[in-house]
């Protein structure tokens, strides 16, 4: 499974001209602030209302923008504000994690209409893939003839998932078999949907920021906590993936290990350690993904794993803030949202009590998408490619 950077989503556009980038532009600007009247939209487009209005109207008769609830109040007669159609386009998205897979049927908002999930020991790539397959024919069924609208598979999954067997408990050779797996033309023999592949955790940085609470800061650094830790950067409003797609991978940050050698973060600040854990104590790990909203029970090994990692995830804000200049660094993951509140309190502390002489310090701050961010961040791939713009820079602000 060769790894890379992901598909251009503003190939399309350049094939397509001024009009097409012009239509992107409005829908960019209805999902990125809500919904807006033409007016509000021409002038934070630099379109003339005219120009505007035409687009409108033909997104509208498209089946992409609706009209939303007239505004009073103002001089003259009421604007009628603008905003996106759910039913105007569909995509799915796919998470391929180490102990799980997810699958969401989402529409044109983002928001979720179906989610289904799979939990294993390790991924198989026949398994997975039969998971897809059921779950596409399910989504075909739900929406009948609207399925036409589906704009494509968005895929989340670690790149070279096959370099840490061992920390997940599986054979070398149980997870070298997705090193010769290219996903798009095994899923082209079931579906002729396009297929956009994604790093697991820039989806979910994907996610945060088009879906969450990365709609307030325009550079920021975003951590997200799985089976393994990773994350993604913001930079000028628009998520960074780097020439192979991997940009602010997070987990391979050096640490000096609670023996004295150097390890990578993931070594000491991933959920397989809070596994190994309850493992060792007699319980069973794979609650951990199959409860993943109740983790109460298992709050005896949840403290300890919070308090070692919190001074290494404030080691690695600090070093992330002396490279770039950061506003912010958003922390989610695969857990409760009372658990990743009191990691990001823990965090913070320990943030305090750093020494942060020459650089500002920045936010630590709780994401919003929560444990699905995987799948939600890769459904949104799709749907930027065919019909918004990849950056909010020149969006207008709020």
């Amino acid at each position: 499974m060769a790894d890379g950077p992901v598909q251009d989503p503003l190939i399309g556009v350049r094939q397509q001209g001024v009009r097409a980038y012009n239509e992107r532009l409005i829908l960019s600007m209805i999902q990125r602030h809500g919904e807006l009247p033409g007016s509000e939209l021409a002038r934070r487009a630099g379109l003339s209302p005219q120009t505007v209005s035409v687009i409108l109207r033909a997104l509208e008769a498209e089946g992409f923008v609706e009209k939303g609830t007239p505004q009073r109040g103002h001089v003259g007669k009421p604007r009628t504000p603008m905003r996106l159609r759910a039913e105007g386009a569909y995509s799915v998205g796919l998470k391929i994690g180490r102990r799980n897979a997810a699958l969401v049927l989402a529409d044109l908002t983002g928001a979720t209409l179906e989610h289904r999930h799979l939990s294993y020991g390790y991924p198989v790539p026949e398994e997975v893939l039969s998971f897809l397959r059921d779950g596409l024919a399910s989504f075909a069924d739900r929406l009948g003839s609207a399925a036409e609208r589906i704009a494509g598979i968005g895929i989340a999954l670690p790149f070279q998932i096959w370099q840490w067997s061992e920390a997940i408990g599986a054979r070398p050779a149980d997870l070298l078999v997705w090193e010769d797996v290219d996903l798009r033309d095994e899923i082209a023999a079931f579906s002729d949907l396009p297929v956009y592949l994604e790093n697991d955790a820039t989806a979910a940085c994907q996610a945060e920021h088009v879906l969450g609470r990365g709609r307030e800061f325009r550079d920021y650094a975003y951590i997200y906590v799985g089976s393994f830790i990773g994350g993604g950067i913001v930079l000028g409003d628009k998520v960074f993936r780097g020439p192979t797609g991997n940009a602010g991978a997070i987990g391979p940050l050096p640490v000096v290990t609670a023996a004295g050698g150097e390890g990578q973060i993931l070594d000491v600040a991933s959920i397989y350690l809070l596994e190994a854990a309850l493992r060792e104590a007699g319980e069973n790990p794979r609650r951990l993904w199959t409860e993943p909203d109740g983790w109460a029970a298992f709050d005896a090994h949840v403290e300890p794993w919070i308090a070692a990692a919190a001074p290494h995830l404030a080691r690695a804000v600090t070093t992330l803030c002396a490279v770039i200049d950061f506003e912010a660094v958003l922390f989610d993951g695969a857990f409760p949202p009372e658990v990743r509140d009191r990691l990001v309190a823990a965090t913070a502390a320990e943030m305090a009590a750093r020494d942060t002489r020459g650089i500002a310090a920045p936010r630590v701050e709780a994401g919003s998408i929560g444990p699905h961010a995987r799948e939600i961040g890769a459904a949104t791939a799709p749907i930027f490619a065919r019909y918004l713009l990849v950056s909010h820079e020149g969006l207008g602000a709020a």
